[in-house]
This record gives C-alpha cells, structure tokens and sequence, in this order.
C-alpha cells in the first residue's frame, strides 16, 4: 500500500508539472487499440494444484481498448493513459487495468513521420474473474517503455504504431467457491503492440 501512495503521488506530482510548463503546448486526445500477451508467475502452491497450467496463456495477444488524453509540442509528449484487456485460458480468467503517465521524445524522419520512445509510470489492476473462484483483485505498480512511428495526417490529425513493455507486481489468489486456496497468480510483464487515432485541440 506505502508503494501504491507513492506512485500516485508521483503521478500527482507530474501532472502538475505539466499543468505549469506546458501551457503553450497543445491538447491532445487518442483511442488505442492493439494486442497484449502477459506473462504471469505461478506460485508454488497453484503449480502443484495445477500440474500444466499454462498461465502466460490467459492474456495472450488479446484485444486492448484505452484512451490517452495530453499535451504535445514538436519535442515530445506528456499523456495519461488508461487501457484494459482482458482474456481466458485453461479456466482461467484475468482482466488487466492500466494507469499510466507517459513522456515520450520525438525523432523527425520526414515533413510528416516522427519516430518516438518514452517511459511509462502508474499502476495496474489484476482482477481475477475465472467462473468457480471467488473474485479476486490486486493493484501494483507498472513502469516499462514504449516506442514506435508517428504519422501527421492533418494539422490536427495524426496515426500511429507502438510498442510498450510494462513490470508490474499486481498479484490475486485463486480460491473455489466454498473451499480453500489452490494458489496465486503474479503478472510479471506485458508487451502490447497498438495503434493509436491521436486528434490535437
């Protein structure tokens, strides 16, 4: 819990930052939507209970919906993001959350494409909603990078492709209805792949 104030205080401090020395930037607002494969750590418990169980299975390339809302110049970028997927595998089901602010640099390649790459900071939610189990969630925190190519359509208008690899800690147990634990599941990674409809106020 003392990790998870922290970030948000971090977070809360960022936002400021931006709020203070972006004021001659411009507003931005995108939808995303792209793939995510996790990979998640059984603990020991659940792989005796379980045998085989392939747990980087249950969120493996699985539709991602988000939204981004910052600011922008011709150096780079300041956003929030919130994205969620979800998927199923073996029985099991895990719903991933992310919040995540976001600094990226851009690279121009051309009078209209920019390379960019940045890091990522916030927090992920896990909830395990698998039919049988008892409902279970978990926030932590979630840092990574991303990367990719930026593409101008219009003056306010642009495309994009990326990259984003995420660490979280986020974790939930694994408890039948009526009767005890059979084990936890930890996210450790995600990779998400995504493309991105940015429109700039």
């Amino acid at each position: 819990m003392k990790t998870f104030n922290t970030l948000l205080a971090a977070m809360a401090v960022c936002a400021a930052g931006i709020a203070t020395t972006a004021q001659a930037d411009d507003t931005f607002a995108s939808l995303t939507y792209g793939q995510t494969s996790d990979k998640v750590r059984k603990s020991g418990l659940l792989q005796r209970n379980t045998d085989h169980l392939n747990t980087d299975g249950i969120v493996g390339k699985d539709g991602t919906w988000g939204v981004r809302v910052g600011q922008m110049n011709d150096q780079g970028r300041y956003y929030l993001t919130y994205d969620n997927v979800s998927g199923s595998h073996s029985g099991l089901k895990l719903r991933q959350e992310n919040l995540l602010g976001s600094y990226d640099l851009f690279l121009p390649v051309g009078d209209t494409t920019k390379l960019f790459g940045g890091a990522s900071l916030g927090v992920t939610k896990l909830s395990q909603e698998s039919s049988g189990y008892s409902r279970d969630t978990d926030t932590g925190y979630a840092y990574g990078l991303q990367a990719g190519v930026l593409q101008q359509l219009t003056d306010n208008a642009s495309v994009e492709l990326g990259y984003r690899y995420l660490r979280s800690n986020a974790s939930t147990e694994l408890v039948p209805h009526g009767g005890s634990k059979v084990g936890s599941l930890r996210l450790d990674s995600s990779a998400q792949t995504y493309l991105a409809a940015n429109y700039k106020f």
